[in-house]
């Protein structure tokens, strides 16, 4: 059973939580979601999978049954084995209540280094996938991912511009977005200013090790202020604390 502690105590059945991730009304939301270890590692032995929870699944899945799209970059894409969503009867019914398409597609942002033609995360997937890239990926390897059945999207000179994946998603009908990561994407979205929720589930683990944070420098890794968060909900299965914050433009 997953509770709510904050803002009020109360257990939360299957349609509360629907209602609590559901992605707001309007013109896009993009949400990211991530897990960490209680001393703040993302993965273990490169994957996340390990440190994921009963919880945290049950609000992973309802980040992406509820999206228009799911958008990750191409370093965990590979990393995690991605092959596209394949929604099974219960997302289908979910998906169907909430109206929407019958399969989110994925959106992938690469500047070409670390997604090959033949990705999973292409060749794999039930719809399109959506390839975001810059001009400095190669017009053959382009032309590889069209071929292998892709959407390609060239948004960035030397590289991708987070502000514009987004702005290009909204305008294809698909502004309920579910970001899975990885760093550096969502550093380059935190940088272009376009998150509006960061869902974080703080699993019962120790780590150590070298693994890396939630979010690294975006291009050029700048300096910014640090940027202070409104929080909207802490629930709890009384193992995992799953975390729900919003930005300061959403947090009115």
């Amino acid at each position: 059973m997953i509770r709510q502690v904050w803002p009020s105590g109360r257990d939360l059945g299957d349609e509360d939580l629907e209602q609590l991730y559901r992605y707001p009304d309007g013109p896009r939301w993009l949400a990211v979601n991530f897990v960490s270890s209680t001393d703040g590692a993302i993965t273990v032995e490169g994957r996340s999978a390990a440190l994921s929870t009963p919880a945290d699944r049950i609000v992973y899945r309802l980040g992406n049954d509820l999206a228009d799209v799911v958008l990750v970059g191409a370093g965990t894409a590979m990393a995690e084995g991605f092959e596209g969503m394949r929604p099974d009867e219960r997302t289908a019914a979910r998906r169907h209540r909430f109206g929407l398409a019958p399969i989110a597609p994925v959106a992938v942002v690469t500047t070409g280094r670390s997604l090959p033609p033949d990705a999973p995360v292409i060749t794999k997937a039930t719809v399109p996938t959506l390839v975001f890239t810059c001009s400095a990926a190669s017009p053959a390897l382009r032309d590889a991912w069209t071929a292998n059945g892709a959407r390609v999207f060239v948004v960035g000179e030397a590289e991708v511009s987070a502000e514009r994946v987004v702005e290009t998603l909204a305008a294809e009908g698909l502004a309920r977005i579910d970001c899975e990561g990885g760093p550096r994407l969502f550093g380059s979205l935190i940088e272009a200013g376009v998150v509006d929720e960061f869902r974080l589930t703080v699993a019962p683990f120790l780590v150590a090790g070298t693994a890396g944070r939630a979010a690294v420098g975006g291009a050029g890794d700048p300096v910014v202020d640090p940027t202070e968060l409104e929080l909207a909900s802490v629930l709890t299965d009384g193992a995992s604390v799953l975390l729900r914050y919003l930005t300061p433009r959403q947090g009115r």
